[in-house]
């Protein structure tokens, strides 16, 4: 039930980055990279899913967590170089900040399953 609720917050999140992305006129190399960090959030997840071990599905897990710090990192990035006001992407900072800490509580607990068995 996670997963899925994690697999449609990330799409959703990567839906609304690229709708924000698209009202960007020129800036087209770090628009690229906040279109490419934040829809390979919802990508690793997806991959996740289909993961060959507990090792593998952990790895893609964390890869995802990766790219989340570096959405936020170029959302920050956007608005203190003022191409964007800090109150347009309060949802998408909140967006990103859910899908973080359940990919947190996510991998911790597969961690820790990796343990017990």
């Amino acid at each position: 039930m996670a997963e899925s609720k994690l697999r449609n917050l990330s799409t959703c999140f990567a839906v609304d980055v690229i709708k924000v992305c698209g009202n960007i006129k020129g800036h087209y190399s770090l628009v690229n990279q906040l279109e490419r960090s934040a829809t390979s959030i919802g990508a690793n997840i997806h991959e996740a899913n289909y993961a060959h071990s507990k090792a593998d599905f952990i790895a893609k897990l964390q890869i995802a967590l990766k790219e989340c710090y570096e959405t936020e990192y170029w959302l920050e990035l956007f608005v203190k170089s003022e191409i964007l006001d800090r109150e347009k992407v309060a949802e998408l900072y909140s967006q990103c900040g859910t899908i973080r800490r359940i990919l947190i509580a996510s991998i911790n607990t597969a961690k820790e399953k990796i343990k017990i068995i």
